[in-house]
């Protein structure tokens, strides 16, 4: 099978039901940008060291959010009222014991932090501001799934904590952000 069909060479795409729609469209921007997030994210899982098991336990929840996120953009792929594509109702839950589990390691946060320190971090913290606008994509849909919004508005925080724990691993400090620029 060739992976060219030139279907979408006048800027249309065909959704599940085979309805064909514009590029441009809210639903394609919203399971683009997932698409986008899902790739930040494969990116972040590659500048994670195997040296420390706990990068190792990291690596494996970016994995299994990678798998969710395949899922939540064929379901919003999906235009059939059957869909068969979604997010297990689990998923949000599942992210918030992961970051309590982090958070457990991480000193309390009083300031907003600067996004960096390594290449991970700074993955870390690309992926949550693509997941952040992902999340956007979404809620602009008129039929958008309550459950999948919850997800990955978890998600995001999740990065963040994510971004936190990889440089308390790296031993990297935290650059605290000031108004003051000096």
């Amino acid at each position: 099978m060739k992976i060219y069909t030139r279907t979408g060479d006048a800027g249309q795409t065909g959704l599940f039901s085979g309805r064909r729609v514009s590029k441009a469209d809210l639903r394609v921007e919203a399971y683009g940008t997932v698409d986008e997030l899902n790739a930040t994210i494969g990116l972040l899982r590659d500048h994670l060291t195997e040296a420390d098991s706990r990068a190792t336990e990291v690596r494996r929840q970016l994995l299994v959010q990678q798998r969710h996120l395949f899922a939540l953009g064929a379901m919003l792929a999906d235009d059939r009222p059957e869909g068969n594509y979604r997010v297990p109702a689990s998923a949000a839950t599942d992210l918030e014991g992961y970051m309590d589990k982090m958070d457990e390691a991480l000193p309390r946060m009083t300031h907003f932090i600067l996004p960096g320190g390594s290449p991970a971090i700074s993955f870390a913290h690309l992926a949550r501001t693509v997941c952040r606008r992902a999340e956007r994509r979404i809620v602009v849909m008129e039929e958008s799934d309550a459950d999948a919004i919850t997800y990955v508005n978890r998600l995001s925080d999740y990065l963040f904590v994510v971004a936190r724990y990889l440089g308390k691993l790296e031993g990297v400090e935290e650059i605290q952000w000031s108004p003051d620029p000096t």
